[in-house]
Order: structure tokens, then sequence, then C-alpha cells
């Protein structure tokens, strides 16, 4: 009989695994303090570019061999538009609207619609009848914390919600797409996807939003709030999942899907002062009892 080849997480694993849910956690807070500031997509220009420059400069001093990123250009376009470029702008374009908790749980919705995706798109991830309680639930969530805008008679808010939903389906489709490169170091295709979409973002940020004028003169909070989405968030949190996925294994790493929107809510709260709604905490108990049924592991505990 041969063992199982899932490692065990140690309790430094756990440690990584809950900072990183505060450094995704703190984008959410990031974004909406640049949003009243700064146009999306914009923002969305900076925060790859940086990324991107930060890991080639990673990947220059370690020595990385990334010779193969050149053979696979098109396909890190089309990995950059489905995780980058479309979903970083509608959830910066949410953000213009609604606060930072509230998006981080709209997210959470991510993991669902990655399921419906592979079940559709590939042979060997399909849906079960739990999963199918999962999803429906997931999507229950979304029409309590949407619902009572959608009835109000379509708010800004209810369009702030829905563009970060859409941003949920584009992040669910790169999963799936992304499956492709699992042989080729991630660093490197991190760095070739930020690239791709740097490369991209420039002109839609300089034909839609200017000149980039707007950034003359920044405040102290939005060089901070730059560099956080951006160095932090993105370049910085990728190397730090990309370890958790080493040592500890996908099962746990996927786990801080659950924490993101916890750490998004605290961190609106305490530093934007943001307040939560019954309807937010509500929909936000639906959707990750969904993501639990989806994940499956509790339950197999409990039984």
């Amino acid at each position: 009989m041969t063992k199982s080849s899932q490692p065990s997480a140690t309790a430094t694993d756990w440690a990584l695994l809950v900072f990183l849910s505060l450094i995704w956690g703190s984008s959410f807070m990031f974004g909406r303090i640049l949003m009243l500031e700064w146009p999306p997509f914009t923002v969305v220009f900076l925060r790859v570019a940086l990324a991107a420059l930060t890991l080639w400069l990673f990947l220059l001093i370690t020595k990385h061999d990334f010779s193969r990123i050149t053979s696979i250009a098109p396909q890190l376009f089309l990995m950059a538009l489905l995780n980058n470029v479309i979903p970083f702008s509608l959830i910066l374009i949410g953000q213009r609207e609604i606060g930072s908790g509230l998006a981080s749980v709209v997210n959470a919705m991510t993991p669902i619609w990655t399921l419906i995706i592979a079940h559709l798109a590939t042979s060997d991830e399909k849906i079960t009848a739990q999963k199918v309680l999962g999803i429906a639930l997931g999507f229950c969530g979304v029409a309590v914390l949407v619902g009572t805008d959608l009835l109000a008679g379509l708010q800004s808010s209810a369009f702030a919600q829905i563009a970060v939903l859409g941003a949920t389906v584009s992040y669910g489709f790169a999963a799936v797409y992304g499956k492709r490169f699992a042989k080729i170091d991630p660093i490197s295709v991190s760095a070739g996807q930020l690239t791709a979409s740097t490369l991209l973002m420039l002109p839609i940020a300089w034909l839609i939003e200017g000149d980039f004028s707007v950034l003359a003169d920044p405040s102290a909070k939005l060089i901070g709030a730059i560099l956080g989405i951006s160095i932090l968030c993105t370049a910085f949190a990728y190397a730090l999942f990309f370890r958790v996925l080493a040592s500890a294994g996908a099962t746990t790493a996927s786990l801080v899907t659950f924490m993101v929107p916890v750490s998004a809510i605290s961190l609106g709260v305490i530093f934007l002062g943001e307040t939560l709604k019954q309807s937010t905490i509500i929909g936000a108990l639906i959707i990750l009892t969904g993501l639990i049924l989806i994940d499956g592991r509790l339950v197999k505990r409990l039984r």
C-alpha cells in the first residue's frame, strides 16, 4: 500500500497562509483608497507594471531559467487577459462604489465559477451532488448581497457588485486555462503574464483615461496604496503562495479562499471606517457554507 503524496502542513505553513490572507485581503483596502483618487485602468496598469518589474528583478537576482517564456508568449497574453486585465479592472470599477469588505465577499465566488467551468471544459473535474449544493448556496449568497439593491432599481452599488462578480467569472476561466502551465516554473509564468498584462493595459489606460497627468503630485497615502497593491499584494503574494503550495500542497493552500474575506472586512472596518450591513454578513456566511461543501474536507471529517 502506498502512502498519500499529499504533504502535511506545518505550523509555519499555517502562519504563512494566514499572513497571505491578510496580504490579499489588504488588496481590496488598497484598491478602495486608490479608487477615491485615481481612475481604474490607470491603477491596473501601474499595478501590473510594478509587479512585473519586481518579479523580473527577482528572477534575475536568483538566476532563474525563464527561457521557455518566449515560446508560450501567445498563451501568456490570453492568461493575462483572463487573470489580470479583466478581473483587476472590474474589481476596481466596482470598488468606486462599494467597500473593500463587500468586494472581497463577492470575490469569494471565484472557486464556484472555477468548478462550473472546469466541469464543462475538462474531463477530470466533474461536479458531484454535494458540490451542486455548494454552488447553489454560493449563488444564494450573492443574491442576498446584491438582491436589495436590484429591488431598489439597479442602483450603482448593484452594478458595482455585478462588476466584481464578473471578475470572478474571468478568474474561473483563468484557473482552468492556467492548468497548461503546471510544469513551468510558476514565478516565471507570473512574470511573463504580468508583462503581457502591462503591454495590454498601457494602450487601454492611455486611450480611455488620458496621459496619466492625474498621477502628478500623488499623496503619500496614494503612493503607499499603489506600492502595496502591486509589490505586496501581487508580486510578493505570488512568491508567498507558491512557497506554501510547495510545502503544504494545493489542498491546504486553497484554504486561503476562506480567509481573504474575513481579512478584507476586518481591514476595511479598522482602517477605512467601513460599516457592515446585515445582508453582507448573511451573504458571506451563505457563500462560506457553499465553499465548505465544495471543498468537502470538513464534511468528511464530520462524517
